[in-house]
């Protein structure tokens, strides 16, 4: 049995974990490595990228400037996550505001040493990440829709570093990289509708509360309109292999969630929609290794 002083700490461990979303951070990573091997890297073996030091770094120092992100932004939204998420809201207050702020002080150190291993450039890179990651809980979480667009790119930058960090610049990554960020503002937006009482509470102006939810609603489904253009882009005009066949099943669930939000007006339907959005992005990652079946083999036999 464990003791009521190791109860604790496990709780308030598992309280971290909730405040950093530790399990966002290793889909993220795994994205990360994903990306690397069969689209940014995709001459390179398994091994050489896997045990490639600089990267390691840069995804490592990315993860922790991603968790340091998550604590800044509990922190400014402690009052309005009350409402819209209570309980979760409840196991993240066991660790108190201070030790959160000391730790997003030590997480941000520690990434941009770890940067100063790859480059000046890299620390240049993360410095600003960090800044802009504050701006946005500060003062930008509460501008309409350039809240959401700043998200959504925040979201994409740890694959940005990672893409300059190869110098690959082929047009097909920039088609991949638009469709995610419709994605990922999509999704931005539907957070918005689905924490609207608290956001109306604190004075939080999103789109839903300034211009109201039909608003939000339009521009929805204005952004499902433009993600047809790269997708037909990536389905018709680049050769992508068998992730092809998660391009064509994007229609449907961007159908389904077309209606969905067209006739939803309770919290649970946009939290459905909330995890649509995010089984669309779970699933384009695992995706990225039907790019090249015959690759994939022979980069694991080369890996043995």
């Amino acid at each position: 049995m464990l003791s009521r002083k190791n109860k604790l700490f496990f709780i308030k461990l598992l309280s971290l974990f909730s405040v950093v979303r530790g399990y966002n951070i290793w889909i993220i990573v795994f994205a990360q490595y994903l990306t690397s091997i069969f689209i940014l890297a995709p001459k390179l073996s398994i091994r050489e990228v896997i045990f490639d030091i600089d990267l390691f770094v840069i995804i490592f120092a990315s993860s922790i400037v991603i968790a340091a992100g998550y604590i800044i932004n509990s922190f400014y939204d402690s009052e309005k996550d009350l409402i819209n998420r209570p309980q979760k809201t409840m196991l993240d207050r066991l660790v108190s505001q201070q030790t959160k702020l000391t730790g997003y002080f030590v997480l941000n150190f520690i990434a941009v040493i770890f940067a100063s291993y790859v480059s000046f450039k890299a620390v240049v890179f993360f410095s600003l990440y960090i800044f802009a990651i504050w701006f946005y809980s500060h003062k930008l979480k509460k501008i309409p829709f350039i809240a959401n667009v700043t998200a959504a790119s925040l979201a994409i930058a740890p694959f940005f570093a990672i893409f300059v960090y190869y110098k690959n610049f082929e047009k097909v990554i920039f088609v991949h990289a638009i469709f995610l960020f419709l994605i990922l503002t999509m999704r931005e937006m539907v957070k918005d509708l689905e924490n609207i009482k608290g956001d109306m509470a604190n004075n939080y102006k999103t789109i839903p509360v300034v211009y109201g939810e039909q608003m939000s609603k339009r521009l929805l489904i204005a952004l499902i309109l433009i993600t047809i253009v790269p997708l037909y882009l990536l389905l018709y005009r680049y050769e992508i292999g068998y992730m092809k066949f998660y391009f064509y099943i994007m229609p449907l669930f961007l159908t389904v969630f077309a209606i969905i939000i067209y006739q939803t007006r309770k919290h649970i339907h946009y939290l459905w929609l909330h995890n649509i959005l995010k089984l669309i992005i779970v699933a384009g990652v695992f995706s990225i290794i039907l790019i090249d079946i015959e690759r994939i083999i022979l980069k694991i036999l080369d890996a043995i």
